[in-house]
């Protein structure tokens, strides 16, 4: 098996004898047969639901844990390679079995049910926000979670909010994911034909939008703290694996001169996280390099931060393979179900993440506090999982019917 073949499964779905005579040209992309579910996409994707909501929470020792303070990427690029990576699977999949129109009407059902989620996060948030200010009588909690323009003008701040231009504070991924799955039929239909020329697409689109400043502005000022134009670049390269691109990478994939290199980045993007820390090694690095990087932007995806994820992606690939044992590990189970049940998982860690915020800034501040709000959030979001899994499983008498296929419509957000 070659370390491509751990991404995506020994098999093609839909493999043919060759014909003696020539067909119609076929479309470009390969996808995995139908089988077990891919563990290692739910495990790395609770993982980064579990950063993600510990991120949220004011600095403490457990977020040291997190691998933001070890290198440039984090558990954001987890995130949208793995979305895209699983919308490819499973829309691309429907788009070759049921057509284009098909797949765009399922694609677009999901980007609702996703929407919806949205504003209901938005208003659970704010009347959590709301509520705290007004009981405790500390109006900095308006300020500091971003909701200070929807108490001055509420009706303009609900139509903005509707139009994804206003969110508070930790509400911005899912307005990026939204505008990313709106894009998905056409990524698809492209790269059902022309996979390679799509991402080169995306690419050039990612060039034109450093070299342009384009962004998405927000309302009442700035611009999306995560630029869809960038950041879709991470979405069309975790389609393109999906459908067939770590495959043709396989080569690539396996060579140690590629292990060694990702060792080699990542090893030098935790010494520059450490100069962040310790400005004391900050003298050994160059000046002209140190002008060069920074500032490395988040927003707009930086090369720096993408070419990060892609040595932990190529690594993680290598060791981790497909058939691991671990992955059926009851220690990993609660990673894996919070993958698996990503949108309503992240929802509830952001509801989680400002009571946290609440419970240290208004009762006690101490490490152990922060320990113990931290491993509750993520007892919490592991117990929410499990009882969602239960519910589908045995409550949902229609579930029990449900395709595996389908089944994994959960890892790209829905059915």
């Amino acid at each position: 098996m070659t370390i491509a073949d751990q991404v995506t499964g020994s098999t093609i779905a839909g493999a043919k004898p060759v014909d003696a005579k020539p067909r119609a040209a076929a479309p470009a992309i390969s996808l995995p047969a139908i089988g077990e579910r891919e563990l290692r996409l739910d495990l790395f994707r609770g993982l980064a639901l579990w950063l993600i909501f510990i991120d949220h929470l004011p600095t403490s020792l457990l977020t040291w844990f997190t691998i933001r303070n070890y290198g440039f990427s984090d558990a954001t690029e987890i995130f949208i390679f793995i979305s895209g990576y699983t919308a490819a699977f499973v829309y691309g999949r429907a788009m070759l079995e049921s057509g284009v129109v098909i797949a765009t009407a399922r694609v677009l059902r999901r980007v609702w049910q996703i929407y919806v989620a949205h504003v209901f996060l938005f208003t659970i948030f704010l009347a959590e926000i709301s509520y705290v200010a007004t009981s405790f009588e500390n109006p900095l909690y308006t300020e500091e979670m971003g909701i200070m323009d929807f108490l001055k003008q509420p009706d303009v701040t609900i139509v903005q909010a509707l139009l994804l231009r206003f969110r508070p504070v930790n509400m911005d991924v899912l307005p990026l994911y939204i505008v990313l799955m709106l894009a998905l039929p056409v990524i698809l239909w492209s790269m059902k034909w022309k996979p390679d020329v799509t991402l080169g697409l995306s690419v050039v689109l990612y060039v034109v939008t450093w070299q342009y400043d384009l962004y998405f502005s927000a309302y009442p000022n700035g611009f999306w703290a995560f630029n869809p134009l960038a950041w879709q670049l991470l979405f069309v390269f975790g389609a393109w694996c999906a459908l067939g691109g770590a495959r043709r990478m396989s080569r690539i994939l396996a060579s140690p001169v590629t292990m060694w290199i990702a060792i080699a980045y990542i090893a030098a993007a935790f010494y520059v996280t450490l100069t962040w820390y310790l400005p004391q090694l900050s003298h050994l690095m160059p000046k002209r390099l140190e002008q060069w990087m920074y500032p490395i932007d988040k927003t707009d995806l930086d090369v720096l931060r993408f070419t990060h994820f892609l040595a932990l992606a190529a690594l993680t690939v290598r060791f981790l393979p497909r058939d691991w044992p671990g992955l059926k590990s009851p220690w990993l189970r609660p990673l894996i179900l919070c993958g698996q049940h990503s949108l309503e998982i992240f929802c509830l860690g952001v509801f989680l993440a400002f009571a946290g915020h609440f419970i240290l800034a208004e009762v006690s501040g101490g490490a152990v506090m922060h320990a113990v709000i931290s491993l509750s959030g993520i007892l919490i979001m592991w117990g929410v999982a499990w009882v969602i899994s239960w519910y589908k499983r045995v409550a949902d008498k229609s579930g029990a019917k449900t395709k595996n296929a389908v089944g994994n419509a959960d890892m790209a957000g829905g059915g």
